[in-house]
């Protein structure tokens, strides 16, 4: 395989396509050999603001100067203006920060868990979480356990029981789902992973109705939807809802470092005591620096309006493309889901041929491609990436 022959050393837990990127700035990356891409991915949302944002640089590079790293038995500067910051951004009382945004649905989890046996008096080890069909929250053997896709399934059993997996975008199918024993109903808002699918409008409103009126909580996974992605702050935002808990990752790092948070108010979040969970590096002063500088950017509104603009420019420029090699489009802010008409191609071999162009774009679940594009990528920009993809469909 290609990447094999590229990284030798590096255990195959992906399938990258063949660009070694070397530098990147703003919306572009460049290789090795000095060829430049316009990079449509950010590496799954992780680049929301662009590579290297000025703003998110010097925010790290004055930390760097001061302390990075004290882990948690100690407190540091840094941790309390970023969670209060990061509180008010989500109307929230409380953040537990962690790294990445599987710890961050674990966390999530366990705080459920602990909630619905000392708050809402389910019996301890009988806690069920309602969650839907073609999810992706990470890849750890719990939440593995309670996805549908194979690839990242088998062979790893034995799973954690306690998850009740409904389809998405059918709210009452979660509402049958809910039994005595459920503390919690964990979504993403829109799917990811599974090609940027984007439920029933009041799909989230009922969700919300349903926990309220079952007394459950309702866990938002924005770790890609989240931060200005889709034209709103989170992604519930386009319904007018607030879940129980936030799960927050990925541009919370400024595409620089690994940052993720559960964000609760204390009746909830409060569940939790010293010792009962942790992280060394969760918290950190640097990575609470930096996301400190991602959520100021954030109160601007600038992204999102961003987003929103950009988005409906996209949707404009790929309109054309249905029913001329694409199949459907469904976009949300500045990410659409792409899929690829079988004659033309599978996903991946789209992909290939758009980095041929200097394009670089992910696919997914074998017909789709996902654009996700760093938020300061610009119209223009948006527009050559689109003919790039009408040229590889034409050809």
């Amino acid at each position: 395989m290609m990447g094999a022959a590229l990284e030798p050393h590096v255990a195959e837990n992906y399938h990258p396509l063949p660009v070694v990127v070397a530098r990147a700035e703003g919306a572009w990356v460049t290789d090795a050999d000095g060829r430049r891409y316009l990079d449509l991915l950010a590496a799954y949302s992780a680049v929301n603001f662009g590579h290297r944002h000025p703003a998110v640089v010097a925010a790290l590079t004055e930390q760097l100067g001061r302390v990075t790293l004290t882990s948690r038995a100690f407190m540091n500067d840094r941790l309390e203006p970023f969670a209060e910051a990061l509180a008010r951004l989500c109307g929230k009382e409380l953040v537990l920060p962690m790294n990445t945004g599987a710890e961050a649905v674990e966390t999530g989890i366990k705080v459920a868990r602990a909630w619905g046996y000392r708050v809402k008096g389910v019996e301890e080890g009988r806690a069920r979480i309602v969650v839907a069909h073609g999810n992706f929250h990470g890849r750890t053997t719990t939440i593995v356990g309670f996805s549908d896709d194979d690839s990242a399934r088998a062979g790893f059993g034995p799973f954690t029981p306690g998850f009740d997996p409904v389809p998405f975008g059918d709210a009452e199918a979660i509402a049958a789902a809910i039994t005595d024993d459920t503390v919690a109903v964990l979504v993403e808002p829109i799917q990811g992973e599974a090609g940027v699918i984007i439920p029933p409008e009041g799909y989230l409103r009922r969700i919300r109705e349903i926990c309220d009126e079952r007394g459950v909580l309702f866990i938002a996974d924005e770790i890609q939807s989240g931060l200005g992605r889709v034209g709103e702050t989170f992604a519930c935002d386009r319904e007018g809802v607030v879940p129980d808990l936030y799960l927050l990752g990925k541009a919370l790092g400024g595409g620089i470092l690994a940052v993720s948070a559960v964000v609760g108010d204390r009746d909830v979040l409060g569940v939790i005591r010293p010792g009962e969970h942790g992280s060394t590096f969760g918290g950190n002063p640097l990575a609470a620096a930096v996301g400190l500088r991602v959520v100021e950017m954030l109160e601007t509104g600038e992204f999102q309006e961003r987003a929103r603009a950009l988005g409906a420019h996209l949707g404009e420029a790929l309109a054309p493309l249905v029913g001329a090699g694409v199949t459907e489009v469904r976009i949300a802010g500045l990410w659409a889901g792409v899929d690829i008409d079988p004659a033309k191609g599978t996903g991946r071999e789209v992909a290939e041929k758009l980095m041929e162009r200097g394009v670089l774009v992910k696919d997914t679940h074998g017909q789709t491609i996902r654009i996700a594009p760093p938020l300061v990528i610009r119209a223009t920009e948006l527009d050559w990436a689109v003919d790039q993809l009408r040229l590889v469909l034409e050809g």
